[in-house]
């Protein structure tokens, strides 16, 4: 229930027109079933252009089909992926790139130069790109495989922004696709991956296959994270769309299917007691659940009394009703996640097993709190957030706060969060999401950490101090200087309590025994690599 699913909403407005066109790739020969893996992802694929919505099972379909300019290791560290070789200019304002060999679309023209400069423009009107655009002078082309992005101002975090796994990623198109606004979706699904999307065997609402890409040529490094060789050692990935969770399990000890992005806690025994199934975390860094206040009206527009929450909150028992296997919960005291870079202990010795439910009170008697009523939005849809919001509500009832649960949808609580009026104009005072833990690693794009007020994302904190130090964040040369500003605006977040964290979720996969050397990278499941027996 990550932020980038959610904005599969006004994506699947445009899902049908992405499968319209005529047929490019011809079904061929079906390979057999040991060359062929079955999969059913998290969400099924309702939007097929990974710039147009950042919904996770999007993303993962650009990783297959479309190629990236650079990429992060398993460090989170950005190398080159499409780029063979680059160079910045003495006043780093300049920046040139130098395709590597052997880059092809799969409908069998050439890639170029032109290809990379329209695709970073069309990306730089999303999110991840929005910077890159401010500070850029000039994007263009030199010779069909030479680029050049000329900056107004040096861009220390040009690289990285580049290789980024927050939002939309940089995923290359062709020209001609790339040549359109982000909010116009591509439809041609033509990339130069190592995996091509089969037009002719698309069936929306049942599965969607890809080929091997046999003219692709992998880099020859290691694969490393999203970096590295992407080598393709079977025929064909089948992605099946299974929504009821208990014949996605059936199927799956069947050997119908051999992977499931995510299952159920309580599947968990069966999987691990069936000798020819196994769990694998592939995403270790997992979601960052977070509590959103309302900053603009009563109580929370009160220092104090979000201070309160800070220390009602025990994190432990959400997560006994989030993540009842402990091996996959664990606590998250940083604004910027437990598995990151720029993680840090700064400023949290508000920190306590169980809460302090005392200390709670005085604050929000400190913060004069008078008898408002906090209205929890309650996602029935969500059975995690549902019960945090259960528990939160009943925590705060304990303590003499006028506390109320409004159940509804995620549909309804993504409307009625859009409301900045008070609870008795149909607003709201709480509210509970997540997003992904690598993604709190990037102040600049990760919507939890920006602090500008009205300008910023539901619940509109504001801290002057904190968004002066946030503003230095692309400027930073070195990620020694990086991690000590991060120390320094973590410090001023827990301060003014821009917002709180609840815990962090690790959801593992399933997968049969003969289903081998899956990747294991943040955020995202990639498909090269992988061998079935």
């Amino acid at each position: 229930m990550s932020i980038s699913r959610r904005n599969v909403i006004k994506a699947g407005l445009a899902a049908g027109a992405a499968l319209s066109i005529p047929s490019v790739l011809r079904a061929q020969t079906a390979p057999t079933a040991a060359r062929t893996v079955r999969m059913v992802m998290s969400d099924a694929l309702t939007a097929f252009d990974p710039i147009f919505t950042t919904s996770g099972t999007t993303q993962n379909h650009g990783l297959a089909i479309y190629d990236m300019l650079f990429a992060l290791d398993s460090n989170l560290l950005p190398q080159s992926q499409m780029v063979g070789k680059w160079g910045v200019s003495d006043d780093k304002k300049t920046y040139t790139f130098e395709l590597r060999d052997g880059l092809a679309w799969h409908d069998g023209t050439a890639l170029t130069a032109a290809d990379c400069v329209a695709s970073i423009r069309r990306w730089g009107q999303t999110s991840g790109g929005q910077l890159l655009m401010e500070r850029a002078r000039d994007i263009s082309k030199k010779d069909d495989k030479t680029f050049t992005i000329a900056l107004k101002e040096p861009l220390g975090l040009l690289i990285d922004l580049l290789a980024t796994v927050a939002g939309s990623s940089l995923f290359i198109m062709r020209e001609r696709d790339a040549d359109r606004p982000a909010t116009e979706q591509v439809t041609a699904n033509i990339g130069s991956g190592p995996f091509k999307f089969n037009h002719a065997l698309a069936k929306p609402g049942a599965s969607f296959t890809y080929d091997r890409n046999e003219k692709y040529v992998p880099r020859s490094e290691a694969p490393d994270g999203f970096t590295g060789g992407k080598v393709v050692n079977v025929d064909r990935i089948i992605w099946d769309i299974i929504a009821d969770d208990q014949t996605a399990l059936a199927a799956l000890q069947a050997g119908e299917i051999d992977f499931l992005q995510t299952s159920p806690p309580d599947f968990y025994a069966a999987i691990e007691n069936d000798p020819n199934l196994a769990l694998q975390v592939l995403d270790k860094s997992g979601d960052d659940m977070c509590l959103r206040m309302n900053h603009l009206q009563k109580p929370f527009n009160n220092v104090k009394a979000r201070q309160a929450m800070l220390h009602l909150i025990d994190q432990e028992a959400i997560l006994r009703v989030t993540a009842p296997d402990p091996r996959y919960g664990h606590t998250v005291t940083s604004i910027f996640g437990n598995d990151t870079l720029y993680s840090n202990d700064e400023n949290t010795g508000w920190y306590k097993k169980g809460g302090d439910p005392k200390k709670a009170r005085q604050l929000f008697a400190e913060a004069g709190y008078a008898g408002e009523k906090v209205v929890i939005l309650q996602p029935t849809s969500w059975a995690e957030a549902s019960n945090a919001a259960q528990l939160v509500a009943a925590a705060l009832q304990k303590i003499g706060v006028n506390a109320e649960l409004a159940p509804s949808d995620w549909g309804g609580i993504v409307a009625r969060r859009a409301n900045k009026g008070p609870v008795e104009s149909g607003g709201w005072s709480i509210f509970i999401t997540e997003d992904s833990d690598i993604v709190q690693s990037d102040p600049i794009t990760a919507v939890f950490l920006d602090a500008r007020g009205e300008k910023a994302w539901f619940g509109w904190p504001k801290n002057d101090e904190y968004e002066a130090l946030r503003a230095k964040w692309p400027d930073v040369e070195t990620l020694e200087e990086r991690k000590a500003l991060a120390r320094k605006m973590q410090g001023i977040w827990w301060d003014f309590v821009g917002d709180i964290r609840l815990g962090q979720r690790v959801r593992p996969s399933a997968r049969r025994n003969t289903l081998t050397d899956l990747i294991e990278i943040p955020q995202r499941v990639v498909m090269w690599n992988l061998q079935k027996a």
